[in-house]
């Protein structure tokens, strides 16, 4: 949950949508958006399922687990899609994830 530590792996005009969340542009948005987000949950562990990749394109598919500031655990199934570009750096970060089982009620 170190959101300076991944906002170094962006470019400086990145972009990323996170969920059905509006989309967040620049190494800055992203990382407030990030840091606002690990506010809201106690942890989380991603356990990889598949990785594809195809030149500077990366599909992985991971099993989130969140552990809610209550202290209950939640498993969700997600997937992200980045670009690097030539410096290795990532430009276009898309999460998919449905983050509702994470915010609902006890578990």
């Amino acid at each position: 949950m170190d959101a300076n530590g991944f906002g170094e792996l962006l470019t400086e005009d990145a972009r990323m949508v996170f969920g059905n969340a509006e989309p967040m542009t620049g190494r800055t948005a992203i990382t407030a958006g990030v840091k606002a987000f690990y506010a809201s949950i106690a942890a989380l562990h991603h356990d990889v399922v598949n990785t594809w990749t195809n030149d500077e394109h990366t599909i992985a598919e991971f099993n989130v687990t969140y552990r809610r500031l209550d202290g209950n655990q939640v498993t969700v199934p997600a997937a992200t899609i980045f670009h690097t570009n030539g410096a290795g750096k990532i430009d276009d970060y898309r999460v998919f994830v449905d983050l509702s089982p994470v915010y609902a009620g006890p578990t």
